[in-house]
């Protein structure tokens, strides 16, 4: 019996691979467990192959599995697309489409210990439950009598997916996943390296992406205006609110380009909304002169960016962390603005209420980085977690009756905050402008008013450090050896540490939350104690490393770099792996 199981599935476009992965994370989070799923697609726009993996377990995971304990492939041609996303265990159990041309001679790097089973699903689905379309059912009641998984949860799940389609589309289906019960239970009775899953019902979870969960937080976060242009990996957010927020009396637009659709945000918050726009890398490259604008403006604006691989189109479905040093330095001149790195699903959620509050509250731009393994992930969540939000209904600092007897917008305050009036206020007319210009907004070349309002502008970080210094920190406190990480890397390190910590050993892992403006006394204090520490990230040229040296300044025999270039997620075990080496 297993306690832990991971999952994969494999095909061509049209097999409802995609399908598989939610469906059953669906059935499991209805039992309470602990799962992951994980998308991944071919770079073209109009369909094509795809794959999923899911990870089932009885206890709280950080990850979607390193390797498949169980790979289900419906067109074996497709496989080598994802192998590296796809890797199997030693003793995996590898399912194959009986009838596909590949079968005898598997593109799959088998091994002695791995169990290969040839199922013939397109005959099933085609002759006994009259539904070629249905191969993907099939397989599922497949996977569940063998391997354990909820099917009474996927006979609700599938009963409500087919529901509008009509009682005979749902009966269908039920037939489909019976059939695939019926042939693992009846027809391959030699079980020999099949272990099923074990657990206990528990009460039942949500299941949302990291888009759904930015969505969410958006509405949450008291969001009034969006405007967006489509790019993938971000574009169901914008869908999401396209759908929801005018029931909220929100407004949304989808406009023609990224630059329209931050300059329609930074109008709107001008205006007084709270305005939030999403993209990925393409796009924020082409924020960066409306980023600047927000800044020297002092006006809010949220940017929510779920990163993809770069440079340029890049890899536009697979993830990486390649736009921390854009994100905080991308646009020219001293611009502050807060850079935020959300770490899990629930995060996505949280981190876009915290930015919209930062906004608001700072008056400067706030870029939350996101990034596709986070935006495309399933989570099951527990429902307890969304019980408690904070900073739903802060506003932004208005100027106050005596402010508007002499209206001085760009006030050199000691937090460097400065009274914001809305257009149409009596008293409140000023001037927002992207020139330097002095504290009633009017332009100026003069030096000593331009440092001066560069150095306002930057005294809200004194602020932000006081007020906004989540990090999170896994393991012992007087720990020599520890892991340093950011956003969707969190949850391969704290998986690694932990178990590090369970054979023995002494490591501590350091997530932060707020990466910009940098924290120093309280990151300095977590990491100090360390005689060695590993920077993991996924991004080749070491972004988060050489942010780290440029702020915190290390001592060259304390930081070490553990750096690959995206289009696959950072493994549990190879971070064990590096740290284990590290402890020697």
């Amino acid at each position: 019996m297993k306690r832990d199981i991971c999952v994969g599935f494999v095909g061509a476009g049209g097999a409802g691979v995609v399908s598989c992965g939610e469906m059953l994370i669906q059935a499991a989070a209805n039992e309470g467990l602990s799962a992951m799923a994980t998308m991944s697609f071919g770079p073209q726009i109009r369909g094509g192959e795809s794959s999923s993996k899911l990870r089932i377990a009885d206890h709280t995971i950080y990850t979607p599995g390193d390797f498949l304990d169980v790979l289900v492939a419906f067109h074996l041609g497709e496989y080598p697309k994802f192998k590296a996303e796809l890797e199997l265990k030693d003793d995996a159990v590898v399912i194959l489409e009986q009838n596909d041309a590949l079968s005898e001679n598997p593109p799959i790097p088998l091994k002695p210990g791995m169990r290969v089973v040839r199922v013939p699903f397109q005959k099933l689905a085609k002759e006994e439950a009259k539904n070629p379309l249905a191969v993907n059912i099939v397989a599922l009641g497949l996977v569940c009598e063998l391997f354990g998984l909820p099917y009474e949860g996927l006979v609700k799940i599938i009963t409500r997916k087919f529901t509008k389609k009509g009682d005979a589309v749902v009966q269908a289906n039920l037939k489909a996943l019976e059939i695939g019960r019926a042939y693992g239970r009846d027809t391959l009775t030699d079980k020999t390296g099949i272990g099923a899953l074990a657990y206990t019902r528990k009460d039942p979870c949500l299941v949302m992406t990291g888009n759904d969960a930015v969505a969410l937080g958006t509405i949450y976060g008291g969001c009034d205006f969006f405007a967006g242009y489509p790019i993938t990996p971000s574009s169901e957010v914008m869908h999401q609110l396209s759908e929801f927020l005018p029931l909220f009396g929100a407004r949304m637009l989808q406009v023609e380009d990224e630059i329209s659709a931050i300059c329609h945000c930074i109008g709107a918050s001008f205006a007084g909304a709270k305005a939030l726009t999403v993209t990925s890398g393409p796009g924020l490259s082409l924020m960066q002169e409306g980023i600047g604008l927000a800044s020297i403006s002092e006006i809010p604006l949220v940017i929510v960016d779920v990163q993809r691989g770069g440079p340029s189109t890049g890899l536009p479905t697979k993830s990486e962390q390649g736009d921390l040093l854009p994100a905080v330095f991308g646009t020219h001149g001293d611009a502050p603005k807060i850079v935020i790195a959300p770490a899990d699903v629930q995060d996505c959620f949280d981190t876009t209420i915290e930015a919209i509050y930062a906004a608001e509250h700072y008056q400067m731009p706030v870029i939350v980085l996101s990034d596709q393994y986070l935006g495309h992930r399933f989570e099951s969540i527990p429902r307890k977690v969304f019980h408690k939000v904070e900073h739903t209904a802060t506003a932004r600092l208005l100027p106050a009756p005596e402010d508007l007897i002499d209206y001085i917008r760009y006030k050199d305050t000691p937090s460097g905050i400065s009274p914001m009036a809305i257009p149409g206020t009596p008293g409140g007319m000023h001037l927002a402008s992207g020139i330097t210009h002095d504290e009633r907004g009017d332009p100026s070349s003069n030096f000593e008013v331009h440092e001066r309002t560069i150095v306002k502008r930057f005294r809200k970080f004194n602020e932000v450090r006081k007020e906004l210094q989540y990090i999170r920190h896994y393991g012992p406190e007087d720990a020599k050896v520890g892991a340093v990480a950011w956003g969707s890397t969190k949850g391969a390190v704290r998986e690694a540490v932990e178990r590090l910590n369970a054979e023995g050993a002494k490591v501590k892992a350091v997530v932060p939350q707020i990466i910009y403006p940098p924290n120093y006394g309280q990151f300095d204090a977590y990491v100090q104690p360390m005689e060695k520490f590993v920077v993991f990230e996924s991004s080749w040229n070491q972004q988060f490393s050489k942010f780290i040296k440029t702020y915190y300044q290390p001592g060259k025999q304390q930081i070490h770099s553990y750096a690959h270039a995206g289009g696959r997620a950072l493994r549990a075990q190879e971070i064990y792996d590096s740290l284990k080496e590290v402890c020697k």
